[in-house]
């Protein structure tokens, strides 16, 4: 059940409808039912993974808490990673060996196969995983009802593409009182709009020229490689930031806050920052789950160096099954290693080469990096990535011939038109995050102004949604495969 379907917004408001009738202390029970429908819509039968992987951490974590100590704690991580392993990483790793038998020159034993990746694997694992960490830390109490544990996990705003939360945010906001709330609904509407606009205006229409240039990359110049890599870096946080919101907004309606998880990231001004603003869920689950135990940056530069490579190329690898995952992992952990080494006092403070750099151009020098970047997190091959970047510059020399360029443009899988519409959108969106960077986000900036201000700006929100939006042949949301 996609969030930008018709389908979802009739289940949401039944859902939120029944929510307000029902005394309070039954709403959980109707959340969890409603979660477990929201997946199932998917695939049915796949509900039993998610039950399972509930009960092995709320079994974990109720014996961490009465004594088990690391005798309860690894088992269930055990469990954990070797369900994530099984459904993700299973087949890749049995391709891999495949392909380094064959450059051997050897019969690789092992016939191919395929597993049905569940959707959203990644997200409520690494949920579940933090939980049972964070128990054995005693950072708080193990829930005792499992049920009141599994609406935890299955939460339907955020089930299958985050943001990762935590118990000690999210769980009782569960099971609290909620009235209904004008300012709520205001304020969760809003989220949702603006998801919206970053999924049906940006991403799904962005996604017909990167997938049109990414999927046979040989078929293009460099114009329309720059293009496509340009394009999916708006397609890709439109896609994610839009879930993001949209999930916000659901759960605002509810009286629940989740987490902000998308931050201005590409006003950011390095790439240790980028990662403060991207994706912040996973961003701190790494580094309190993995960096920080690994040794951090409380330890030799060297080994602090080493600690944030292994990180990043563990997140790459989360996020796909995949060598060009690991590379984009791998990319920008170097890149955090060498500003590393650009600043002083641990990374915080920077030298006079950063500091003679004025802010819009550090911006302008990430953003570069960061939209590079994303070519071996889209590509569908180290081939593939490997060409692109040989061949970025391929056709410059003919940017001023119009009917090159023309012809170019039209090969894209877009129409003219259609480009432009992404092109303004992108830049309402930049200056919209521009204008509010002051604020915690635009819909703070806009309660200062009056409401004759804040209704044409919905309005127009609204009117480019309906107008421009793509609605025919669904997109599902990028990270759903994560």
């Amino acid at each position: 059940m996609l969030f930008n379907s018709l389908q979802f917004l009739i289940f949401f408001a039944v859902t939120a409808l029944l929510y307000y009738i029902l005394p309070y202390k039954t709403r959980w029970v109707l959340l969890l039912i409603a979660s477990c429908c929201f997946y199932m819509a998917w695939r049915p039968e796949l509900i039993v993974l998610i039950l399972f992987s509930s009960l092995v951490n709320y079994t974990g974590a109720r014996l961490v808490e009465n004594g088990g100590g690391k005798r309860a704690l690894i088992p269930a991580l055990v469990i954990d990673i070797g369900l994530l392993f099984v459904f993700k990483y299973l087949v890749f790793v049995n391709e891999s060996f495949r392909w380094l038998y064959e450059l051997l020159g050897k019969t690789y034993p092992v016939g191919r196969f395929d597993i049905i990746l569940p959707m959203g694997i990644s997200f409520y694992t690494f949920q579940g995983m933090g939980y049972l960490i964070d128990i054995y830390r005693g950072e708080y109490k193990a829930e005792k009802n499992y049920l009141k544990f599994t609406l935890f996990i299955t939460f339907f705003p955020q089930l299958v593409a985050g943001p990762i939360e935590r118990a000690d945010r999210l769980m009782h906001q569960l099971f609290a009182k909620h009235e209904l709330n004008a300012d709520n609904f205001s304020t969760g509407a809003k989220y949702m709009l603006m998801g919206y606009l970053k999924k049906t205006v940006i991403a799904d229409r962005a996604a017909v020229l990167v997938d049109t240039v990414f999927n046979s990359p040989r078929d293009f110049n460099g114009i329309a490689l720059l293009t496509a890599a340009v394009f999916f870096a708006f397609q890709i946080y439109g896609d994610f930031s839009g879930y993001s919101d949209i999930a916000k907004g659901c759960a605002k309606i509810l009286g629940i806050d989740l987490m902000q998880n998308f931050n201005r990231p590409y006003f950011a001004s390095s790439i240790k920052d980028f990662w403060r603003r991207w994706h912040i869920s996973l961003s701190s689950w790494f580094k309190d789950y993995l960096y920080i135990p690994l040794g951090g940056s409380r330890c030799s530069k060297l080994r602090r160096d080493i600690n944030l490579m292994i990180t990043f190329c563990v997140s790459g690898l989360w996020h796909g099954a995949n060598w060009t995952f690991v590379l984009w992992g791998g990319l920008h952990g170097i890149y955090q290693v060498i500003e590393n080494h650009l600043f002083r006092n641990g990374g915080k403070e920077p030298n006079k080469i950063i500091l003679g750099i004025t802010l819009p151009f550090r911006w302008f020098i990430t953003l570069v990096i960061v939209i590079l970047t994303w070519i071996p997190f889209r590509a569908n091959s180290i081939s593939d990535c490997i060409y692109i970047f040989g061949n970025l510059t391929s056709g410059l020399e003919n940017v001023t011939d119009m009917q090159f360029v023309y012809e170019t443009v039209n090969s894209l899988g877009l129409g003219i038109f259609e480009i432009a519409i992404v092109a303004a959108a992108i830049v309402f969106l930049m200056l919209i995050e521009l204008i509010s960077i002051r604020f915690e986000d635009i819909h703070c900036m806009l309660m200062r102004l009056p409401f004759v201000f804040r209704f044409a700006f919905y309005y127009i929100i609204a009117a480019i949604i309906l107008s421009t939006g793509v609605f025919s042949g669904l997109g599902e949301f990028i990270y759903f495969q994560f």
